[in-house]
């Protein structure tokens, strides 16, 4: 029955990496792997249950001696329990994460800041972009800032050739953005609310890294953009006017901004897990929406509400990840990942190259899953190496390829970007900046 499980993992997996070519949406087809691994697992308890298997919150001591008289039906549905309240915790943190950057970006808080670019020259353009996509995707995150970059760039790079290089070059910031803060990347996120990496450890021990990672193409990028951009002035100013206030874009770029980065504080104060302080800053920006909509005429007020913005969050990622996660995780309870972990200690006989392997492989397939299943193959202690350069690796290692990250497949989706030109002019950059991006991580730990 174990191999059933893989069968129905991996035919799901495929259904995924060919949602295009099959034409199903890969949420779906991972809600349908993670019900069915469950299925198969819950209804075949009694074979597959490894004794190991049974969790450390259920071998408490005052169970210790009824252990051994636990049926394994009831074991394996603890498992399924436990598994779907670390998996809601994650799925409403993203919902509350979303929703809150919707709500800034329908009362146009994120054009207070695109607005301000007026550099002509190109490579100056790309120093800035990058940049600034850089260090906006660490507040956000690098789904969220590739949207806003792609549409600025629309306005500012009227080429189609030279416009699809800046928007490579942002998969690449973003990506490399996200990685060094818990709010950055859903991989990173995922590794902090399960207590792998601290808040402000990450940031220190990755920081350097994801800047070189993105540094390396970004100097190599900007010696073959030359020259001066067209029309840049009259895309800038021709934006469509709206009714939304000065003050009020102001507000709430700025109540969303300290919103997110207050979430890693509340938890270091109440230590309620991290999804609780994402409602508060969610509670908090829906009260003063509601405040704030009587100055606005009523058009504005249906386009901005939180009801209207609610729409327009993306229940099908969501949704993907629950049913990515379910499978996973029914990997894990069979003990199949345990082993995965031991073959690669045997094979690899460097967690420092399993996890540049991992990250290279997110750029093939999601490194959502990948992430989970490194979490459910390992233990060890929090912000240990393995888990930083994990970190890394999962969130830079997708731009090697288009389809590698969430970011990736935005732009590809916003701006048709084609899969071999991709790989032909963006991948190469990408793929030196993940590496250096690794062996500085790899030197400042042995130095530092």
């Amino acid at each position: 029955m174990a191999i059933i499980i893989v069968v129905v993992f991996v035919l799901g997996y495929l259904a995924i990496a060919l949602e295009h070519q099959l034409k199903i949406n890969k949420a779906a087809s991972a809600l349908m792997i993670g019900t069915l691994c469950w299925a198969l697992y819950i209804t075949n308890a009694q074979q597959l249950l490894p004794p190991s298997s049974i969790p450390e919150w259920f071998s408490t001591e005052a169970h210790e001696e009824h252990i051994e008289n636990v049926s394994q039906h009831f074991v394996a549905d603890n498992q399924h329990l436990h598994l779907t309240g670390e998996i809601a915790s994650i799925l409403f943190f993203l919902m509350g994460a979303m929703t809150i950057v919707e709500l800034v970006d329908a009362h146009e808080g994120f054009a207070l800041i695109t607005k301000r670019i007026r550099t002509r020259k190109k490579s100056s353009l790309l120093w800035t972009v990058g940049l600034l996509t850089f260090f906006l995707s660490a507040v956000l995150d690098n789904l969220t800032t590739t949207i806003v970059m792609v549409s600025l760039l629309r306005k500012l790079v009227s080429d189609r050739d030279d416009r699809l290089r800046f928007v490579g070059l942002v998969v690449i910031a973003a990506n490399a953005g996200g990685a060094w803060t818990v709010i950055g990347d859903v991989t990173t996120t995922m590794l902090w609310i399960k207590h792998k990496i601290g808040t402000t450890e990450v940031m220190s021990e990755l920081f350097l890294g994801s800047l070189v990672c993105l540094l390396v193409p970004l100097i190599g990028m900007s010696r073959m953009m030359t020259g001066d951009l067209k029309d840049i002035e009259q895309k800038a100013q021709n934006g469509i006017e709206k009714s939304i206030k000065p003050w009020q874009q102001w507000l709430f770029l700025i109540l969303g901004l300290l919103g997110l980065l207050s979430v890693p504080v509340f938890k270091a104060v109440t230590h309620l897990p991290p999804y609780m302080g994402m409602m508060l800053a969610l509670g908090v920006l829906w009260v003063v929406s509601e405040f704030v909509s009587h100055t606005m005429d009523e058009a504005t007020r249906s386009s901005t509400g939180v009801l209207a913005v609610l729409r327009k969050v993306d229940m099908s990622s969501i949704l993907f990840f629950l049913g990515i996660l379910l499978a996973v995780g029914a990997l894990g309870a069979t003990g199949m990942l345990r082993s995965a972990a031991e073959w690669l200690d045997a094979t690899l006989f460097n967690r420092d190259i399993v996890a540049l392997a991992i990250g290279l492989v997110s750029a093939v397939v999601d490194n959502v899953p990948l992430v989970a299943a490194g979490i459910e193959m390992y233990e060890m202690p929090i912000n240990d190496d393995f888990w930083m350069l994990l970190a890394y690796c999962a969130g830079t290692g997708g731009s090697c390829l288009i389809i590698g990250s969430a970011a990736g497949v935005a732009a590809m989706g916003l701006e048709h970007i084609d899969f071999v030109w991709y790989m032909r002019r963006i991948a190469p950059w990408a793929f030196l900046g993940y590496l250096a991006g690794a062996v500085v991580f790899i030197v400042q730990r042995s130095l530092f």
